[in-house]
């Protein structure tokens, strides 16, 4: 799992709106931390705020560690940006036998709109699963 900290600002149903400590693992000052921490305060300034599942009906104002489960950041991370890169270079290539460089111009677009749209779908498609979302941890 991984997990952060934060303070429940508001609920909606199932879910909790939760202001964030930290951006990063907040390993940062730990013997081998990243820094990821320092570099997400100098490009994120503004609160990070994010609607999380509240399985045990926290209230406002409560402290709280929000997880996610191993693996779904990696499988997001992957699909989101190795699926248009993917389909960039099929496109292109595809373009290109058939059409010279402006097939592979052609190729190139048509397979970014198509992964877009793959994406789109992706994303329909697992927004009910609990399964994939951050979460109040017990």
């Amino acid at each position: 799992m991984i997990d952060a900290l934060g303070t429940i600002t508001a609920l909606d149903g199932d879910y909790a709106l939760v202001l964030m400590d930290e951006s990063g693992c907040g390993r940062c000052h730990e013997q081998g931390g990243c820094g990821g921490n320092n570099l997400g305060k100098m490009f994120c300034s503004t609160p990070r705020t994010f609607r999380v599942l509240n399985p045990r009906n926290s209230v406002i104002g409560e402290r709280v560690t929000i997880a996610i489960a191993e693996g779904v950041v990696r499988r997001s991370a992957t699909l989101v940006y190795g699926l248009p890169l993917l389909a960039l270079f099929v496109g292109a290539l595809a373009g290109s036998a058939l059409a010279g460089e402006t097939g592979a111009i052609v190729g190139s677009t048509i397979g970014l709109l198509f992964s877009w749209r793959l994406l789109r779908y992706a994303q329909q498609r697992m927004a009910p699963d609990h399964r994939s979302q951050p979460f109040i941890r017990y």
